[in-house]
């Protein structure tokens, strides 16, 4: 992605071919129709990693051409939030002129917030000294100017320095209610918040209320988890990453929701454990026969559902499917297609001005 690319009077005309090209892929599968979700031409993305780039007195941002790897200088980020576009000017004034933080720094990560909450992460080829430490408290009071709070957060090999927190709080509202979400530097979070938001709200209308419970593989931080926690009876989750189980079950707190379950086990083994084939603690502890589950719900990463995932989501009488990848997800539906007809569909664009799409489908078992 390029600036040259990055024009909002061409963001409908190349939603318009992703929307021809996911609809190939949909065809193949026998789906005709689906929702589309549109994104902000601008401004988009709550989160951004820079190289930085020292080339004599000068220190600026880069990013590479996936086509070329030419580097790319970036003074500042059409994609970014606004708050971004602010942390990326303030951090390479403020460090330009001072060695003890400009040394050896290789990257800078921005974590941004719909409730300008920010993280700011200096990533270093270099250990991170006591007058390291002293130069970076001054900037982390330097930088509560631009939202509040902003976080700093030192990174180097074996090494993490933590001014502030290493969470911020993001907000989202569904059917009139407002949750607050945990998010945790240098973990998985979705970059679009309004479009995140357009696939909670569509999913949420897609399960409806339930008197059964729902299960969710590949849980993250509780995204779609703490949302959907009020049409359910109970949720059971699951999530391999340690961070982002400690950002869903501190969701949970902070949002008083006591009906979810969230099991630190990745999703083949939990697979395994659900239908007795692995002996697991922490499956045990959560106490599955409890569950009466008969929604499931998957955000897979690229590679979709590997074939154990698919012999456990066959057992429930309703999939819903969230894909970052259309190719996989055809995949899987295929898998399934025997046993499932699609009822739903939806294309959320998630990474405009790129090929990349996300997409959901619901489906249910045919009876």
């Amino acid at each position: 992605m390029t600036y040259k690319s990055i024009d909002p009077l061409t963001y409908d005309a190349q939603l318009e071919r992703k929307k021809d090209q996911l609809s190939k892929v949909f065809r193949e599968v026998g789906i005709e129709q689906f929702d589309v979700f549109k994104s902000e031409p601008l401004h988009y993305r709550m989160r951004a990693e820079f190289r930085l780039w020292h080339e004599a007195d000068d220190l600026f941002y880069i990013m590479f051409n996936p086509q070329t790897r030419e580097k790319v200088r970036k003074d500042s980020f059409l994609p970014g939030s606004q708050l971004i576009n602010q942390l990326m000017k303030a951090v390479r004034e403020y460090v330009i002129d001072k060695p003890v933080l400009r040394s050896k720094l290789f990257q800078v990560d921005f974590l941004t917030t719909t409730t300008q909450q920010a993280i700011v992460s200096l990533l270093y080829h270099r250990p991170l000294d006591d007058e390291w430490q002293q130069y970076a408290r001054d900037f982390h009071d330097y930088l509560q100017a631009f939202a509040t709070p902003v976080h700093l957060i030192g990174r180097a090999r074996k090494q993490k320095v933590v001014l502030g927190s290493e969470a911020v709080i993001e907000e989202v509202t569904v059917n009139g209610h407002s949750y607050q979400t945990i998010q945790t530097e240098n973990s998985f979070t979705q970059p679009n918040a309004g479009i995140n938001q357009a696939m909670i709200e569509w999913v949420s209308h897609q399960a409806g209320h339930n008197e059964h419970d729902l299960l969710e593989l590949y849980c993250g931080n509780g995204n779609f988890t703490l949302p959907l926690a009020r049409q359910f009876k109970q949720v059971l989750a699951t999530e391999i990453s340690k961070s982002s189980v400690n950002a869903a079950r501190e969701g949970a707190q902070l949002n008083q929701i006591d009906n979810v379950t969230i099991v630190r086990m990745s999703a083949e083994d939990f697979s395994q454990a659900i239908q007795g084939k692995l002996d697991s603690r922490r499956a045990k502890e959560a106490q599955l026969e409890q569950f009466d589950c008969q929604t499931v719900l998957v955000d897979p990463p690229r590679a979709g559902l590997d074939s154990l995932a698919i012999d456990l989501v066959s057992q429930y009488p309703r999939i819903i499917y969230i894909s970052c990848n259309p190719d996989t997800l055809r995949r899987d539906i295929q898998l399934l297609s025997g046993q499932f007809k699609v009822t739903a569909a939806a294309m959320f664009d998630q990474f405009p001005y790129t090929e990349h799409v996300e997409s959901g489908v619901i489906l249910e078992r045919i009876t």
